[in-house]
């Protein structure tokens, strides 16, 4: 347990009769980066809440940095930075005075070093030179790199946010993502719930893949994906003889398409994929080994498309 920075055992919610968590067995390696992943309404915001101490478990229970939680609530929160459901800061105020007055309701906070660590906050998420700058006039990317400033003001050990690019264009997700990956170099773990797969393939060691209140499948990311078998690709202009000659070699859910041929792969090995081609006199002008995308993978897992559970 002390190898993991959150560990929960049978964490469910109840709300009335609708079961929003279902006994979720949650295991986030210290030093991690980890992708909490899931359609709207899958259970991730409802289990962060459980586990920040936001809202009490029907079953189960958990530990954050390897204490028991809630009995160690005190010592163990302020070690622990998070970021649900949005930022929310006065609109009216500067960067800095909201981040003054965060600082000030925290009453582990040393009060005489409270620029330093504001100024250090803001420099660390790129805003230093727009710290005096109202917080209205802040776009979406520099709002959330503030929300994430404001769980900085701290050492932090655990870093848990929730959707931190969501409706931010390309240039304030890259500002998020990189923002993510500094924070990991520099030891903290980090629990990212998100519905954005391809982020999360960036920029995620781990991953934890929920559904319907549930969790499917959690793990290394490489591991997880490599549940799900690669395609082999084949561009040609015989499509039906290429489909054949991948049927013959044991390629399965094989599927001719107008100059394509896919086919799962499973044990035969890629060479003699091309090698049979062009023996059969098949031409062959492109191929490749596809790996499974993380949607691909959750399909796999619920027959479902991702978008489902919105």
């Amino acid at each position: 347990m002390e190898n993991l920075a959150v560990a929960t055992s049978g964490l469910t919610k109840r709300f009335h009769q609708q079961v929003a968590v279902n006994a979720v067995d949650l295991l986030v390696p210290r030093g991690a980066v980890y992708g909490f992943l899931g359609p709207n309404g899958s259970g991730k915001t409802t289990t962060i809440r459980m586990l920040l101490g936001l809202i009490r478990p029907t079953a189960g229970h958990h530990r954050l940095l390897g204490k028991a939680m809630p009995d160690h609530t005190g010592n163990v929160l302020p070690l622990v930075g998070s970021l649900v459901e949005g930022p929310a800061f006065h609109p009216y105020l500067s960067a800095r005075a909201n981040l003054v007055r965060l600082d000030s309701v925290d009453r582990h906070a040393d009060p005489r070093t409270t620029k330093v660590r504001i100024d250090g906050a803001l420099d660390r998420v790129g805003l230093l030179a727009a710290a005096d700058k109202k917080y209205r006039a802040y776009s979406l990317g520099m709002r959330q790199r503030l929300a994430i400033a404001g769980t900085l003001l701290a050492p932090r050990e655990l870093l848990v946010l929730d959707e931190p690019t969501n409706g931010l264009d390309p240039q304030g997700t890259r500002e998020v993502r990189h923002l993510i990956g500094s924070l990991a170099d520099d030891g903290a773990t980090v629990l990212i719930s998100s519905h954005l797969l391809s982020e999360v393939e960036q920029v995620c060691t781990h991953i934890g893949v929920m559904h319907v209140g549930s969790l499917l499948t959690q793990g290394p990311i490489a591991q997880v994906r490599a549940v799900s078998e690669p395609k082999a690709r084949v561009v040609t202009d015989r499509p039906q003889d290429a489909a054949r000659v991948l049927r013959g070699l044991g390629l399965t859910d094989v599927v001719a398409e107008p100059g394509l041929a896919v086919g799962t792969v499973g044990a035969v090995a890629a060479e003699k994929i091309v090698m049979a081609l062009v023996q059969d006199g098949v031409p062959v002008t492109g191929f490749a080994l596809e790996r499974p995308s993380l949607e691909d993978l959750f399909v796999s897992l619920t027959g479902e498309g991702f978008n489902v559970s919105g």
